[in-house]
């Protein structure tokens, strides 16, 4: 019989390229992973891994495998869902993972809520960035998820993870004067880190205007960028949630730009009785709070 530990490790070996890079992310050496990966050959009788000097690439049949392993992988949470509902009460570790911007309006007053109603439930927390959510559940270091995608940047779907949406805010240009963006093209910009969402936003947003941004400055906390725009070091976009008590010297212009953010968890735990509970908590904490368009 197939051992699921090692499909996953299959799995991951697809999606990150290279033993090392499973090894990290699964905390585990990479000889242990090269180890049960070869036993999972033996298990299987076909080959699945084939090397070259340092590298390994899947044969036809571990891609085949690693599609079957994605189903597998929902059906065992799927029936860890109805166990978990027979029971009388909620118990046991819920981690909630959630970028900064969205953890004082939303997740604080939805665990606040959570701990209230269901008390042997232990909650956990975690700052994440949006763009390492997916690794995050896949390698269940967090249960449920914020994601988030603005118009310029869509996110693609991530194979084993189910998503909904949770709300939509209005993004704002933040300059020391109202101007519209096109005239920004000779001011610098402040921008995240290279590869998040809200640094290639930066970049699309202002090509869509007519023109390439200068961007001076990366800070990924919107109370710093917030910070340097007040202090004239240039423009940049903000959404709705970081702009809760701007300095009073910016200038908050609407544009007809979103950011959307949905809750994720893995295929199979939509039924799981905390996982519904940290989604129901999540969308009543995000019609409440301060929110440019409201819950989706």
């Amino acid at each position: 019989m197939l051992d699921v530990r090692k499909l996953r490790l299959l799995r991951e070996l697809a999606r990150r390229g290279t033993i090392a890079a499973v090894a990290e992310a699964l905390a585990y050496t990479p000889s242990a992973v090269s180890q049960q990966l070869t036993a999972l050959e033996r298990e299987t009788g076909v080959p699945l891994l084939e090397r070259t000097g340092r590298r390994v690439t899947l044969t036809p049949a571990a891609q085949g495998l690693v599609e079957h392993t994605e189903a597998i992988l929902a059906l065992l949470a799927t029936a860890e869902t109805a166990l978990e509902n027979a029971a009388r009460a909620l118990s046991g570790v819920l981690r909630i993972g959630a970028f900064p911007t969205a953890i004082p309006a939303v997740v604080t007053p939805a665990i606040v809520a959570l701990s209230t109603e269901h008390p042997s439930l232990n909650l956990t927390v975690i700052e994440l960035d949006p763009a390492s959510v997916p690794d995050a559940l896949r390698t269940e270091a967090v249960d449920i998820a914020l994601v988030q995608e603005y118009d310029h940047v869509p996110v693609q779907p991530h194979p084993g993870l189910h998503t909904e949406p949770l709300l939509e805010e209005t993004v704002y240009l933040a300059a020391r004067h109202p101007q519209p963006l096109a005239s920004l093209r000779d001011t610098p910009w402040i921008a995240g880190t290279p590869g998040t969402l809200c640094h290639t936003l930066t970049i699309r947003a202002c090509e869509a205007a007519g023109f390439t941004p200068q961007i001076r400055h990366h800070a990924d906390d919107f109370a710093t960028v917030l910070a340097l725009v007040a202090a004239n070091q240039g423009a940049a976009f903000v959404p709705d949630l970081a702009v809760t008590t701007p300095p009073p010297n910016v200038t908050l212009t609407p544009l007809p730009i979103h950011r959307r953010t949905h809750l994720a968890y893995r295929q199979g735990t939509t039924n799981h009785p905390a996982i519904t509970a940290a989604r129901t908590a999540l969308k009543t904490a995000a019609g409440r709070g301060r929110l440019g368009d409201g819950l989706v």
